[in-house]
C-alpha cells in the first residue's frame, strides 16, 4: 500500500476539489485580453464588490498582483515602507527593484506587522539626497510573523499617516481571509483603508491558480496596462477564473478548520523535547525552533521519511501550514508522529 503523503509545505498546494473542476468545465468563456470573458468579469466584479471597490484585475499570481500594484503607485526612484519580512520584498525575486526601480525602507515590525508610528518615522524629508517616499505597503495576515493578523484600529491609523503625507496604502492579502476570518471583521471594513488590495485565490481557498488586484477604475485601468507590459494577459481565462468563484463563494467559511488544526499542532510540538519555542500561532501558520542539536534537514528528512513534508523558515526554523486538503485523520497521524517516531 503507497504511504498516505501529508503536505504541510503550503496552503498553495491544494488541488480542485470535484465540484470546483465542475464549475471550471462549464464556464463560459471568451477573450479576456479584449475584455470579452463573462467569467472573468464576473470574478473581478465580485471581488471589488467585497472590498467596495470600483474594479478589479485577475493575474496569475500574488507576486504579479503585488508588483502590478507597486508599479501603478510609484515612479523609479521613489521609496516603498515595508516591513523588513514583508513577501513584496523578500519573496518576491526583486520585483521591486527589477519592475518598478524602487528602493525599499525595510521596517523591524512586530512579527511582520508596522505600526504608524513607523511609517510616520520613516518618511523621508524633502531632500535630493533621499529617495522620494511614495507607497507603504503592508501584509495581513504576516507570512515571516506566523500567519500573524494586523488589529484594524493600527491600519486606520497608518491609514491617517498616508494620507495626511498624500501616501498610497498597499494590503498584500495573500491570506487576507484567514486574517479576518480570526478577527471577526469584514472585507468591507478593511476595503476603506486600502488604495489597491491583492488578495491570493490559491492560498487557503483552494483555487489552482491566480489572485485579485481591487482599487479604483483608474487605478486598476493602469494596472492593466501593467499587466500587459508583464506579459500577464490571459485569453480564455475563465476556465480558471471559475474556480476564484467558487473559492470565494465556498472556501473562505471553512478557514477556521485550519486555524484549529494548526493550535492542535501547536499544542503537540509544545510539548516536545525537540522543539526550542513556537511563535504564537494566530491562524493557519505553524513556526518553529528546533533545539541546536537538530539541524533543519536532518528534522526534515526524518518527517519526509514518515510521509510529511515541511519546509525550512530559516536557521533552525520550520513551518508548517494546514490547508483544506490536510483533514482530521491526515492530522490524527501527524500528531502520532510528532510525538512518537521522531527524535
Amino acid at each position: 500500500m503507497n504511504q498516505t503523503i501529508i503536505d504541510l509545505r503550503s496552503d498553495t498546494v491544494t488541488k480542485p476539489c470535484k465540484s470546483m473542476i465542475m464549475a471550471m468545465m462549464e464556464a463560459e468563456v471568451g477573450d479576456d485580453v479584449f475584455g470579452e470573458d463573462p467569467t472573468v468579469n464576473a470574478l473581478e466584479n465580485k471581488g471589488a464588490q467585497l472590498f467596495g471597490k470600483e474594479s478589479g484585475l485577475y493575474c496569475s499570481s500574488g507576486s504579479q498582483t503585488n508588483q502590478v500594484a507597486i508599479k501603478a503607485h510609484t515612479q523609479p526612484g521613489d521609496e516603498v515602507i515595508c516591513d523588513s519580512t514583508s513577501h513584496v520584498y523578500r519573496y518576491e525575486g526583486g520585483g521591486i527593484a527589477f519592475n518598478s526601480g524602487a528602493s525599499v525602507r525595510l521596517i523591524d515590525g512586530n512579527r511582520g506587522r508596522i505600526t504608524a508610528t513607523d511609517v510616520l518615522d520613516n518618511i523621508n524629508p524633502e531632500d535630493p539626497h533621499c529617495p522620494i517616499t511614495n507607497l507603504v505597503s503592508v501584509e495581513n495576515t504576516a507570512n515571516k510573523g506566523g500567519g500573524s493578523c494586523y488589529d484594524i484600529d493600527e491600519l486606520s491609523k497608518i491609514k491617517k499617516v498616508c494620507s495626511k503625507n498624500n501616501l498610497p496604502l498597499h494590503l498584500d492579502g495573500a491570506r487576507f481571509f484567514n486574517a479576518i476570518t480570526k478577527t471577526g471583521e469584514t472585507a468591507l471594513e478593511h476595503g476603506a483603508l486600502f488604495d489597491s488590495i491583492s488578495i491570493c485565490l490559491s492560498k487557503g481557498l483552494g483555487s489552482p491558480i491566480g489572485s485579485l488586484l481591487l482599487g479604483s477604475s483608474d487605478f486598476i485601468k493602469k494596472a492593466r496596462r501593467i499587466r500587459k507590459v508583464y506579459g500577464g494577459g490571459m485569453r480564455q481565462a475563465g476556465f480558471i477564473a471559475a474556480a476564484g468563484i467558487y473559492a470565494l463563494d465556498n472556501n473562505i467559511s471553512r478557514l477556521n478548520e485550519d486555524h484549529q488544526r494548526a493550535k492542535e499542532l501547536k499544542s503537540i510540538l509544545s510539548a516536545q523535547n525537540y522543539i526550542e519555542e513556537i511563535i504564537p500561532v494566530e491562524t493557519n501558520i505553524i513556526i518553529f525552533k528546533l533545539r541546536e542539536n537538530i539541524s533543519n534537514s536532518d528534522f526534515l528528512n526524518k518527517l519526509e521519511s514518515q510521509g510529511i513534508k515541511a519546509i525550512s523558515f530559516g536557521p533552525r526554523l520550520i513551518r508548517f501550514v494546514t490547508h483544506l486538503d490536510f483533514t482530521d485523520d491526515m492530522l490524527t497521524i501527524t500528531t502520532d508522529i510528532l510525538k512518537n517516531k521522531m527524535f
